[in-house]
């Protein structure tokens, strides 16, 4: 049996206008009086429901059969990109993530279900309760005692008001490579939910 392994978690990808109006807002956020803070490519930020760590590739299959039986019989839903928000305030930044609203009781189903049917193949729960949000920025571990500080004042002249609507019909396990430039995201598996008749608000 193989023991090759790969670094994966489990996420909703978003529509590419989605994903532009990241970008924008990351530029207009964005000085050279940053050295601290780790921005994020607006291209590779997903809504993610689980991080599994390495996982071998052998157990692709299972992992996959066990998001399948989560998304059984659920519904294809809408959510909202909106806001912008900090972890944990303001004085003491440490992540600039956007806000996500729209069918979250639809979403937090799907997650819960993901992490039930993973525990029988060995991933712990999450000890901390599901939050949907998309990570902007990160402000580094090796920064001054200022910086979290100077950049909580920055956030918060900042505005991200207009909402971006998308249909979820599917959820992907993804693999997640390291490299020096930053993580290279590639969809291992798709798994589609059920159609219905979702429009777009």
């Amino acid at each position: 049996m193989s023991t090759e392994q790969i670094r994966s978690f489990i996420a909703i990808e978003l529509p590419d206008e989605v994903r532009s109006a990241l970008a924008e807002l990351q530029a207009s956020l964005q000085t050279d009086k940053q050295p601290s803070v780790k921005w994020v490519d607006p291209y590779g930020i997903h809504l993610t429901l689980k991080f599994l760590g390495n996982i071998a590739v052998a157990k692709i299959s299972d992992i996959t059969s066990a998001i399948e039986a989560a998304a059984r019989d659920l519904p294809s839903f809408l959510l909202e990109v909106k806001g912008l928000g900090v972890f944990p305030n303001l004085m003491r930044v440490r992540v600039v993530w956007v806000g996500v609203g729209g069918d979250i009781a639809r979403l937090t189903l799907l997650q819960q279900r993901i992490e039930s049917n993973l525990v029988p193949l060995g991933f712990a729960r999450e000890s901390r309760p599901f939050t949907p949000h998309l990570t902007l920025a990160r402000v580094r571990e090796n920064a001054p005692p200022t910086a979290p500080q100077n950049f909580g004042q920055l956030i918060a002249g900042a505005k991200f008001e207009t909402a971006y609507h998308f249909t979820v019909d599917s959820v992907n396990l993804m693999q997640s490579q390291l490299t020096a430039k930053g993580a290279i995201h590639r969809r291992i598996t798709t798994i589609s939910l059920k159609k219905n008749l979702a429009k777009k608000l």
